[in-house]
């Protein structure tokens, strides 16, 4: 498997439109094409602020979008329902116990204005081998009788949680599993996590945009006080 050299995000010269074939796509947001999600890469893109997010009929996308969304736990917005549902739930939580099962129910989700999912099998794989590197981390919600009913997973980038995707298949459970993981990363001295892009779920919960430079900085700064999340 061969290394990805990534241009660094701070000076690389981003194209508005880039051609393949007979289309252009928005690259804006896009720092390079193509490689593989082998650990190596995947560490070294999420330690540098890049993920990477499959588009059909293009080479892997390796992004660093302008404008990031970060959500700061000072900042959390908690609706007063979703705190009584909180304190009273008979739901369990878990961390680790089963990455590979959130992640296929991530990529089972349908979602508004796409059309498929990014998570495909290779992503998949790539991922529960991060995961087993150590570097990549669920949340599993389960009900009463053990069945698993919700959760998330991401990326700890150096002490910094990037989270990727969310589940839920009973009310509200992707939520109380967010809510979950950041009293787990407060715990280890986290101040907040990176959601990649806005989505009005985290908008809902207080998460802001910043642009690129500020992210990168926020990112480099967090990773210097080498937090251990999990």
């Amino acid at each position: 498997m061969s290394s990805i050299n990534f241009p660094n995000p701070r000076t690389h010269s981003f194209l508005e439109w880039i051609a393949f074939g007979d289309f252009f796509y928005d690259s804006s947001d896009i720092i390079s094409f193509g490689g593989e999600m082998s650990v190596e890469n995947l560490r070294n893109a999420y330690g540098k602020g890049i993920f990477p997010w499959t588009i059909e009929g293009l080479p892997l996308p390796w992004f660093c979008p302008e404008s990031r969304a970060v959500l700061e736990f000072s900042a959390l917005h908690v609706p007063k329902s979703l705190k009584k549902e909180w304190k009273k739930t008979n739901l369990t939580f878990t961390i680790d116990k089963s990455f590979r099962a959130v992640v296929e129910n991530c990529a089972r989700v349908e979602r508004a204005h796409e059309s498929g999912t990014w998570i495909n099998k290779e992503f998949i794989e790539s991922y529960t081998k991060f995961h087993e590197a150590g570097d990549a981390h669920s949340v599993e919600v389960w009900d009463l009788s053990g069945a698993l009913v919700g959760g998330l997973y991401g990326v700890d980038a150096g002490g910094v949680f990037c989270g990727e995707s969310m589940f839920h298949i009973v009310s509200n459970a992707s939520k109380l599993a967010l809510l979950f993981l950041v009293e787990h990363l407060q715990s280890r001295g986290a101040t907040w996590l990176d959601t990649q892009v806005m989505t009005p779920h985290f908008a809902a919960f207080g998460a802001k945009e910043i642009h690129r430079t500020s992210f990168l900085d926020k990112l480099a700064e967090t990773q210097r006080q080498k937090l251990q999340l999990f």
